[in-house]
């Protein structure tokens, strides 16, 4: 069973957010499906939705305060975090780190991290399992 079955996000103004959102879910191989107050995005069973806030002008969240911290996506390359980083930063997102490797993490751990003008932060993340050893 999947750990998650779906995220839900608010956004101040939905279709800014859908034109900084797409192109990353798109490239992470989801499918888009719009609604009457929303879009999602699938990929297999997995589902993340936007939704406006029912209080406008409320936002945006900020990093280190209680609730939404990040949300990762694995990836399988530092080739596809590259690639990533350079479209949601091209898509109006905003770099807050990398692409580097996070050694506090391990010297396997190589990640981006972008927010959008709600506070919302993703980070996309190559982290291989380490060799093990010949025997």
């Amino acid at each position: 069973m999947a750990l998650f079955d779906h995220i839900g996000i608010t956004v101040d103004d939905l279709p800014r957010a859908i034109a900084r959102f797409d192109p990353v879910m798109t490239a992470l191989g989801c499918t888009r499906q719009d609604a009457d107050n929303g879009v999602s995005w699938y990929l297999g069973e997995e589902e993340l939705l936007l939704r406006p806030a029912r209080e406008p002008g409320s936002g945006p969240h900020r990093h280190g305060r209680v609730g939404w911290q990040h949300l990762a996506f694995p990836v399988g390359s530092r080739e596809q975090v590259d690639r990533l980083h350079a479209i949601a930063t091209g898509a109006g997102w905003t770099s807050v780190s990398g692409p580097k490797v996070f050694t506090r993490y391990s010297d396997r751990y190589y990640a981006a991290f972008v927010e959008e003008d709600n506070g919302i932060r993703i980070e996309f993340m190559f982290n291989p399992p380490r060799e093990s050893p010949a025997g």
